[in-house]
């Protein structure tokens, strides 16, 4: 959900990213993961972004993976491949304050190589970073803060000054479900408005999300137990191709 949430933002609001992490309010587009021949399966996490001058790669982590490092080198090289002039900006955003070690690791390295990325804690980082840019607002009750409530106070009093109704629904939405990581659900809804949240864009493509992944996963069971394709296809409404690419990801992953 999280995850989910971040990746909203980050495709909708691509100008006030950009204004944050590159400096500048660039317009960028989305660039899907198969752009870069990706695997056909669903990536978590992650939002590639390019612009005429740059590629601009994001992984929002609720809490580190060991992968992580060795995903930024992947995409990097594939990046490359697609374009070799077009430098790529990537930065690892992690949401919830962890002591652990690797939201401190910046680099991959093994034999003959090191690939050096960016790291953001957002615990760290003061509030006013996120008031400022309506698409980062969501942000800010996670941010450093000795008073995450009236933190949240204050990003819904932002958003209230939003003329556009639909983004005004979507940030009060995703303001909500961040929140979460720190906050109690009674507090964020005596701030937030959940009538608006549940009626917002980006709470029902994220409960609509978690419904398909529910039904990608009851597909995943069906073939681990030698199901056809066109029976799991009739059970769950799946296409063919779309449980063709859960097979793939199947045989990848007995494979490895």
């Amino acid at each position: 959900m999280y995850d989910d949430t971040c990746r909203f933002l980050a495709e909708h609001f691509s100008t006030d990213f950009a204004s944050w992490l590159l400096g500048e309010p660039v317009e960028m587009t989305e660039l899907k993961p198969s752009e870069l021949s990706l695997d056909p399966i669903r990536t978590d996490a992650l939002i590639l972004l390019q612009s005429t001058g740059y590629f601009l790669h994001l992984e929002f982590q609720t809490l580190p993976k060991d992968n992580v490092p060795f995903r930024m080198l992947d995409y990097r090289v594939r990046g490359y491949r697609k374009d070799p002039t077009k430098p790529m900006r990537q930065v690892v955003i992690y949401l919830k304050q962890t002591a652990s070690e690797r939201v401190y690791q910046t680099c991959f390295e093994m034999e003959n190589t090191r690939h050096e990325f960016e790291v953001v804690r957002i615990w760290e980082q003061p509030a006013s970073v996120f008031l400022q840019y309506p698409g980062l607002i969501p942000f800010a009750a996670l941010s450093r803060s000795a008073d995450a409530e009236e933190t949240l106070r204050q990003a819904a009093q932002q958003i209230d000054q939003i003329a556009d109704s639909e983004a005004q629904a979507n940030l009060i939405a995703a303001s909500g479900i961040l929140a979460g990581l720190r906050l109690e659900n009674e507090v964020i809804y005596r701030i937030l408005r959940r009538d608006i949240m549940q009626e917002s864009t980006v709470y029902r493509s994220i409960w609509k999300e978690a419904e398909d992944e529910k039904t990608r996963a009851i597909a995943l069971n069906l073939l681990r137990e030698g199901v056809s394709i066109e029976t799991i296809v009739r059970s769950t409404g799946l296409s063919v191709e779309e449980v063709q690419q859960l097979q793939q990801q199947l045989n990848g992953s007995a494979q490895s």
